[in-house]
């Protein structure tokens, strides 16, 4: 099997470098630290090849690795940089790429360390966006080496702090000029104040924030129709209320100012019973297309006029469901039925062996699917 996105013996060390510099480790230990990294690599690459192995793709598509990265989360292309940002639910921010084009990353580089949730994150030519738990910032790339990101810029500082549901996701407008953030409500079910349960938007040279969209318990995906540049979004239910619901969702806004009905609404049209008794504060926009309870729909994207949908799995549902990227077929604009895309994520005797979190077009038209569990991102190609 390729050593996919392994870095050589010089790369670790320099990993390895950088860390007891930062530690105040002699030149022993970073030979130990580097071998330490060397071992855990191998450790990952055998994981990633059997995850590999069992997964089963859509019929005209053939599966293979693009890279091995630790908590594997969001994605966010960079073509004229020659690869991916990719965040993740922590510290970690990482630059990844294919510096042959042969679809498979030689460099997988921890670019920051100092976040909260590094989860949210959006490029556009020469700038890169983090929406991290507190605040969002954004960086000059105009001198970015591949390995090391310069101080960032301030673009506002009063995001909710809760780290419950704080891990953001990002997307730009269609025209470039706002970053899109949303903004989890910070709870299971509760009312919510300020910014919380929303997609907020802001200029992308910093401002005061507009509230786009709300009524959102915690929208994981975010992005833009290429035809319509109207705003879609997946939405997470609430959690606690059976196996069965409520039913999770792929949501349109339309227009600004449109609410989805949280938390008077658990999710689709299931009321929460804590506010079932309440009148609502305003007209509900119900979602586009909903998914199994718990499946936890998060990073999507438009494909062929189809939408590919990460499905990250259940966690408190009896028998487990998820755990897969389906295709939503639309038909005159509309979604109407979901099928597998990529799926064996979830075994038959109940093993996780992956759990995916965001879907994107790379720089040659394939397909990649980041995978926090299995700590990689697949790479989807039509085969012939």
């Amino acid at each position: 099997m390729p050593q996919y996105s392994r870095p050589d013996f010089h790369r670790m060390l320099h990993q390895a470098r950088r860390w007891a510099g930062r530690l105040c480790l002699g030149s022993l230990s970073v030979v130990a630290v580097a071998a330490s990294y060397s071992a855990q690599a191998q450790q990952l690459s055998e994981r990633v090849a059997r995850v590999q192995s069992l997964l089963t793709a859509e019929s005209g598509y053939r599966l293979s690795v693009f890279a091995e990265v630790p908590n594997a989360r969001t994605i966010a292309v960079a073509p004229e940089l020659g690869g991916v940002f990719v965040g993740t639910r922590g510290r970690n921010l990482y630059f990844v790429r294919d510096e042959d084009g042969d679809g498979v990353a030689e460099n997988v580089n921890l670019i920051a360390d100092d976040f909260k949730l590094a989860n949210g994150i959006a490029y556009k030519p020469g700038t890169l966006f983090v929406a991290d738990q507190h605040r969002i910032v954004s960086y000059d790339l105009a001198n970015f080496d591949g390995e090391t990101l310069g101080r960032p810029r301030i673009l506002f500082t009063n995001l909710p702090d809760e780290r419950h549901h704080g891990w953001r996701y990002a997307a730009l407008s269609p025209n470039g000029d706002r970053l899109f953030v949303a903004v989890g409500a910070p709870c299971n079910i509760c009312k919510v104040r300020g910014l919380e349960g929303t997609i907020i938007s802001i200029p992308v040279n910093g401002g005061a924030p507009q509230i786009y969209a709300s009524g959102i318990r915690n929208s994981v995906g975010v992005t833009f129709h290429p035809e319509t540049d109207e705003l879609w979004f997946t939405d997470n239910g609430g959690d606690r209320l059976g196996d069965d619901i409520p039913r999770e969702e792929l949501n349109r806004a339309s227009q600004s100012g449109q609410f989805f009905g949280y938390p008077w609404y658990a999710g689709s049209d299931t009321r929460s019973p804590q506010f079932s008794d309440e009148a609502l504060p305003e007209e509900v926009t119900f979602p586009e297309f909903t998914f199994n309870a718990h499946n936890a729909p998060l990073g999507f994207t438009f494909d062929g006029g189809d939408a590919l949908v990460a499905l990250h799995g259940s966690w408190n549902r009896t028998i487990p469901d998820g755990y897969k990227v389906v295709r939503v077929e639309f038909i005159n604009g509309k979604p109407v039925t979901d099928n597998p895309f990529l799926g064996g994520f979830l075994r038959s005797n109940g093993e996780v062996i992956g759990r995916p979190v965001d879907v994107k077009h790379y720089i040659d038209g394939s397909i990649l699917i980041s995978d926090d569990h299995a700590s990689a991102i697949w790479r989807m190609v039509p085969a012939g």
